[in-house]
């Protein structure tokens, strides 16, 4: 079932920067009209203004999409749409013991709950019209754990667990709406300067441009599932193994790495 952007209404969240930018922007290229939804709103304004001196269409509304209330709020002032980027997240990159309460509550609002305010203040419509997809974006780290991350990776398993759900869920009602689910392994967001570690990692660092070009051309391609790169699908099937191979395999990978091996980290840590 493909699905093309042209003509069609794609909302993302988070889409002030980073990623979610990326793909408002790559969206807008293909002929959809954008609703821009972030935390930020002078962040939001500028992308909504970057995407229409190109003449392509696009909204922006500051939300705050870990809260029910708003969330159905600037729903109501968007209207339907046919596509739903769940991008916006957060990350402490602290141990358990480490992070703050606050911080450790406010990842899975943003993570997980915010799930289910904007996807199901779309979903309804969607169904109606027998037509639209729902992107979730989850992680590597939501296909195995990782140190120092255990808020963010729990989170993250959540996410792929929801969008795996309602894949189900869609297919079985025969909605014709489908769920993409997007896993990534580490991305350039500016996170790391430099990227450069104490130990070497198997697989490259990807590049912001082609995580977000890859997620649009899932949508358009009717996916259900987008893992990148490829061999971090091994992470999965794994599972089976016991414990210390699969630790060993993990590690091999470098998917389990701690934000400590990573050196020269940049103080901001961005949305993505």
């Amino acid at each position: 079932m493909r699905h093309p952007l042209k003509n069609e209404t794609v909302l993302i969240t988070g889409a002030g920067s980073g990623i979610g930018r990326l793909m408002a922007l790559g969206a807008a290229r293909r002929g959809a009209s954008i609703v821009i939804w972030d935390l930020d709103a002078a962040a939001g304004e500028a992308v909504r203004d970057e995407i229409r001196a190109t003449g392509a269409r696009a909204e922006s509304l500051a939300v705050d999409v870990s809260d029910r209330e708003p969330v159905s709020a600037a729903a109501a002032a968007t209207g339907p749409v046919d596509v739903v980027v769940n991008n916006a997240g957060v990350v402490t990159g602290k141990r358990l013991m480490d992070a703050s309460d606050e911080a450790i509550e406010r990842t899975f609002r943003v993570n997980v709950m915010a799930l289910y305010w904007v996807t199901r203040a779309f979903l309804g419509g969607m169904i109606e019209r027998r037509h639209g997809t729902v992107v979730t974006v989850s992680s590597a780290a939501g296909l195995v754990g990782v140190a120092k991350q255990t808020d963010y990776s729990a989170s993250k398993f959540a996410a792929l667990g929801f969008a795996e759900s309602l894949r189900v869920e869609m297919a079985k009602d025969n909605t014709g709406v489908n769920s993409l689910a997007v896993c990534p392994y580490y991305i350039d967001t500016g996170m790391f300067e430099g990227v450069a570690t104490k130990f070497p990692l198997l697989l490259p660092i990807l590049k912001q441009d082609h995580v977000a070009t890859r997620v649009l051309d899932s949508i358009e391609a009717g996916r259900k599932q987008l893992i990148m790169p490829r061999a971090v699908h091994a992470l999965a099937p794994a599972r089976i193994l016991p414990v210390p191979v699969f630790d060993k395999l993990a590690n091999f990978l470098g998917v389990n790495n701690t934000m400590d091996h990573f050196v020269g980290r940049a103080g901001k840590v961005p949305r993505h």
